[in-house]
């Protein structure tokens, strides 16, 4: 079930190379060996023109991944898919670019007062929780637009599960393949596999509400906003001081699987939509319990009807 109520085309956004205007950085020998070592892995061929470009943008995120795995910080950054571009242009590419309106998702969901397990992973229960993988479902980006579902420009969960619920299903992705672009809608009714019965929303900044849901019920749809150190996360748990908490600041979504805590720091286990090859084999942890980025702001999951 989880598999095709997951979500949308994609998202994120980065570091970034010099601004507009500053001088090249100088590259030492050991950077290109790295940047081609880099090439290779991730198939890579560029022009020559090309080729310097995206030689300035690695080698400023490869310093800044250095810079701040010296520091004290609570995760690590790492190379990966995205380490030559900007955070610019993977925020075009990525990111949610239509305003998401969460607060006018109507929370229906009452909490109990607990207590409830330390520690919980959905992926240790059973088939709850796919595999990861690097896209969302094509039927939500070509079908869904009366649902403030914006295409390839991103939508929320919860909209998309008002979708599913009210559209009477959605189809797998062998009879509806993912195309990575918006385009007509081709939904089957008689090929839908999955079904929603109801939508629980979240209380708007109720994390707690999103802790019970997770112990209890599901693993738990959140938006939140990615500003640019996001992109190179490696592990351990993501906190940041630069993004928002506002529900009109969030740009991307993803899925809370379980939570615990590390080191003294309640965290969320969440499962990202950027492949297996980024963070911990697709999945991050996030700092619990104060609103980081505007989790709590949009959280919803879906009741399927079976």
């Amino acid at each position: 079930m989880w598999a095709v109520l997951s979500l949308l085309c994609a998202g994120a956004g980065l570091l970034g190379p010099p601004a507009c205007g500053a001088a090249d950085l100088y590259v030492s020998s050991l950077e290109k060996v790295h940047f081609k070592s880099w090439m290779v892995q991730h198939q890579k061929r560029y022009s020559s023109e090309e080729y310097q470009r995206r030689l300035q943008t690695f080698v400023g995120n490869w310093r800044r991944i250095s810079a701040h795995n010296a520091g004290n910080h609570t995760f690590k950054m790492g190379l990966n898919q995205f380490s030559d571009m900007s955070f610019a242009e993977i925020k075009h590419k990525y990111l949610w670019s239509e305003p998401q309106n969460c607060s006018a998702t109507r929370g229906n969901y009452l909490r109990g007062t607990g207590p409830y397990p330390p520690f919980v992973d959905w992926r240790t229960k059973g088939k709850y929780v796919s595999p990861v993988k690097n896209q969302a479902e094509q039927q939500l980006v070509d079908c869904a637009q009366n649902f403030n579902n914006h295409g390839c420009q991103g939508g929320l969960p919860s909209q998309a599960f008002e979708y599913i619920r009210y559209n009477k299903g959605i189809m797998g992705e062998d009879t509806y393949p993912y195309k990575g672009q918006d385009g007509d809608c081709k939904f089957q009714p008689s090929k839908a596999i999955a079904f929603v019965k109801d939508v629980a929303n979240i209380t708007i900044n109720d994390e707690e509400a999103m802790v019970e849901a997770v112990a209890l019920y599901n693993p738990v749809s959140f938006a939140f906003e990615v500003t640019d150190d996001f992109m190179m996360y490696r592990k351990g748990v993501y906190s940041s001081t630069s993004c928002h908490k506002t529900p009109d600041k969030v740009n991307h979504a993803v899925l809370a699987v379980g939570y615990g805590e590390k080191d003294g720091i309640p965290y969320w286990i969440v499962k990202n939509s950027w492949g297996p090859q980024w963070g911990m084999k697709g999945y991050f942890l996030i700092e619990r319990g104060k609103n980081m980025c505007g989790l709590a702001a949009c959280a919803s999951y879906p009741i399927p009807l079976v």
